[in-house]
């Protein structure tokens, strides 16, 4: 069967987000950080895992959205003016929502619960000179807004090209440039604190802006790791104008499929001499993962929007149809349950999902990655029970 071209949405970029979105819930919201199987935790510093995966996928199909809102936009009429002005404003919306998470709770509180819980935000820094500018949304937001305005006039070769320039520049720039105080770039690519990126963010940023766990030595949504990153949304965009193509979807899907091979390829060769990792972006990394997201989607698309196989995208379309509302309230909540919240428990106070973690749910399981999955599980469920209520009400939330 050949499914002529259409301008119908595609419900499988929606499961794509949405598997996206519930991997990210996944991932970040473990029972215990010491026990998590390796697939669900990140690469210690260069080389893959399934969860290395979930930000370039998220920012890819950001740029296939973008494609297709505006090419829709267009053609009601709208002027690239007012395209570009909505989308500067969503842009800065998601980078100040992105600011607020990183600087929440954003009072001192502390408060004694019913039960003898108590609610302490006292111990969280609040000082506007620890506030973190850097973080995920942010990085979202300044890749949306460059992704846009990079594409909005350029063909694909012009688009290419920038891409092209921009990974090659980085590439460069971070083995060629010698860091002060360090030496040769290339030689300190391992090195956390050496890359030209984390010199870069501590000159500008500075160390009490940058992110805890990179203890104010490198931050993995810093400066200069953004460049790749903007190509990684730029990629996006190419597919969602290969999606399409004035063609039948299985010959759109067909390119898609061999053009994300090639990137796969090319990120591995690449790997060579500048190694794939997601705490710098690396070039071969945005080539490596946006070639497994083209051939993510077009397998997806094959599945859902081909063959009509649409049973088992039902979990998944909640996530994918909010993902901005899941991932800040998962940010807000997590902070409750892991940090702010305490409960008593054995003459101490602990976090209360420390509390449920190691009284309901550790004691099932002789290996405590399996309970840490299953608290992890438990807290994705609890997101598609509000997600699906939203999705049945028809509510979306837009910034």
């Amino acid at each position: 069967m050949t499914v002529p071209h259409t301008r119908e949405r595609l419900l499988s970029l929606d499961v794509f987000r949405g598997i996206t979105v519930a991997g990210m819930l996944l991932v970040n919201n473990p029972g215990s950080w010491a026990s998590i199987y390796e697939p669900l935790e990140h690469a210690p510093w260069f080389g893959w895992t399934p969860t290395d995966l979930i930000f370039p996928f998220f920012l890819f199909i950001v740029g296939v959205t973008t494609y297709l809102s505006r090419e829709s936009r267009r053609a009601r009429g709208e002027s690239d003016g007012a395209i570009m002005r909505q989308t500067a404003r969503r842009a800065l919306t998601i980078v100040g929502v992105g600011l607020l998470m990183t600087g929440f709770p954003y009072h001192q509180l502390f408060l004694h619960l019913p039960g003898g819980a108590v609610f302490d935000s006292t111990t969280v820094p609040l000082d506007i000179s620890h506030w973190r500018v850097t973080g995920v949304l942010q990085r979202i937001g300044v890749c949306y807004l460059f992704g846009a305005l990079l594409t909005r006039r350029a063909n694909v070769k012009h688009q290419l090209r920038i891409v092209a320039l921009l990974l090659v520049g980085y590439w460069l720039a971070l083995t060629l440039i010698p860091v002060p105080g360090h030496g040769m770039g290339a030689l300190l690519l391992s090195d956390p604190g050496g890359s030209l990126a984390a010199w870069v963010d501590r000159t500008v940023i500075g160390p009490n802006h940058m992110w805890i766990g990179g203890g104010g030595i490198w931050d993995p949504e810093g400066i200069l790791s953004t460049i790749p990153a903007v190509g990684t949304t730029m990629l996006g965009v190419l597919a969602g104008r290969w999606i399409s193509e004035p063609r039948a979807l299985q010959e759109r899907l067909a390119t898609l499929f061999a053009v994300g091979s090639l990137g796969m390829v090319a990120g591995l060769v690449w790997a060579w001499s500048f190694p794939i990792g997601k705490n710098l972006w690396t070039s071969s990394y945005v080539l490596f993962t946006a070639g497994m997201a083209c051939v993510a989607i077009a397998t997806c698309a094959w599945l859902v929007d081909v063959r009509g196989w649409r049973a088992w995208t039902k979990p998944f379309i909640p996530f994918g149809m909010n993902p901005i509302v899941a991932f800040v309230a998962s940010g807000v909540l997590s902070r409750f349950i892991y940090t702010l919240v305490k409960v008593p428990r054995n003459g101490v106070l602990v976090s209360i999902q420390s509390a449920f973690y190691e009284s309901a749910l550790a004691p099932l399981f002789s290996d405590s990655r399996d309970s840490s999955l299953l608290f992890a599980i438990l807290y994705v469920a609890v997101f598609y029970a509000g997600l699906h209520l939203m999705h049945r009400r028809g509510i979306i939330v837009k910034v």
